[in-house]
C-alpha cells in the first residue's frame, strides 16, 4: 500500500519528488562483544570477540530512495556484512552441538546482512531541521559458522524483522549538516539498533560527502539462540541527489 500510494505521488506531483543515492562505505573498529550460545540450552556462552583475535573489515551499503511532496520519505538498503574471527578459545565451547577445544584452532564467520525497505514521515522540514519517523521493515539473512579442520558447523536464521526509523538532522548552514539517524526496536525476545551520527558536506546541491561513526547493536535470546553483539564502523558516504 505504501509502494502504490508512493508511485501515484510521484506521477501526480513529479517536480516535487527527488532521487536519493547513498553510498556508504569504510572499516569496521571492532565489535564490543559478541557473545553466542547455541544452542540456547545446553551451548557453551562464549565472547568470541573477546577469545578470539577480529581481522581487520571494510564494508559498504547502498540505499536508494525518493522523497517527495518535501516530507514523505521511501527507500530501500542493502547492507551485507560478515565479521571473521580466529585464534584458539580460552574454554571447551559446544556451538551447534559441535565440540571445539581449545587445541584447535578456530575461525568463526558472523555473518549479518540486511535488506531493508523504510517509509518516513518528516515532522519537520524546513532550512534549518529535518526531523522525521517511520516505520522499517528488514529482512535479516544471518550464519554463524564455526570452523577448525576437520570440524565446520554453522546456525543460519533467515527472518524478518519491524523497526522504528528517526532521523534528526541540522543544517547551520546551506553546506553543512549535522545527522543522527537510524533504526530501532526492542521486545522481550531481543533488539536491534543501527544508528549513524556525523556530518554531511554538499559541494552542489547535487553531490555531497557524509563522514561519521555507525553502531549497529543487538541480538535475539530465544529457544533456540542466544547471540548478542555490537559491532563499531567508521563511516563515509557519497550523497546523490537527483
Amino acid at each position: 500500500r505504501i509502494i502504490s500510494i508512493f508511485v501515484l505521488s510521484l506521477l501526480v506531483h513529479p517536480l516535487w519528488a527527488q532521487f536519493k543515492l547513498d553510498l556508504e562505505a569504510g572499516g569496521v573498529l571492532g565489535t564490543n562483544y559478541n557473545d553466542i550460545r547455541i544452542p540456547n540450552v545446553g551451548g557453551t556462552m562464549v565472547d568470541v570477540s573477546d577469545e578470539l583475535k577480529v581481522a581487520a573489515k571494510a564494508f559498504y551499503r547502498i540505499r536508494a530512495g525518493y522523497t517527495f511532496r518535501n516530507r514523505h520519505n521511501v527507500s530501500v538498503l542493502y547492507a551485507p556484512l560478515t565479521v571473521k574471527y580466529t585464534g584458539n578459545l580460552a574454554q571447551n565451547v559446544n556451538f551447534n552441538n559441535t565440540l571445539y577445544t581449545t587445541s584447535d584452532e578456530v575461525r568463526v564467520d558472523y555473518k549479518f546482512n540486511s535488506y531493508r525497505i523504510t517509509y518516513r514521515y518528516d515532522f519537520i522540514a524546513n532550512n534549518r531541521w529535518q526531523i522525521g519517523a517511520g516505520l522499517t521493515g528488514k529482512i535479516r539473512d544471518a550464519d554463524i559458522r564455526f570452523r577448525s579442520n576437520p570440524k565446520d558447523n554453522h546456525y543460519s536464521n533467515v527472518g524478518f524483522v519491524p523497526l522504528v526509523n528517526f532521523y534528526v538532522g541540522y543544517k547551520p548552514n546551506e553546506r553543512w549538516t549535522a545527522i543522527l539517524e537510524g533504526d530501532a526496536l526492542a521486545s522481550k525476545y531481543g533488539r536491534a539498533e543501527d544508528i549513524f551520527i556525523g556530518v554531511s558536506h554538499h559541494f552542489t546541491p547535487s553531490i555531497g560527502l557524509k563522514l561519521g561513526y555507525r553502531v549497529v547493536e543487538g541480538g535475539a535470546d530465544n529457544d533456540k539462540i542466544y547471540n548478542f553483539t555490537w559491532i563499531n564502523y567508521a563511516s563515509a558516504g557519497l550523497l546523490i541527489t537527483l
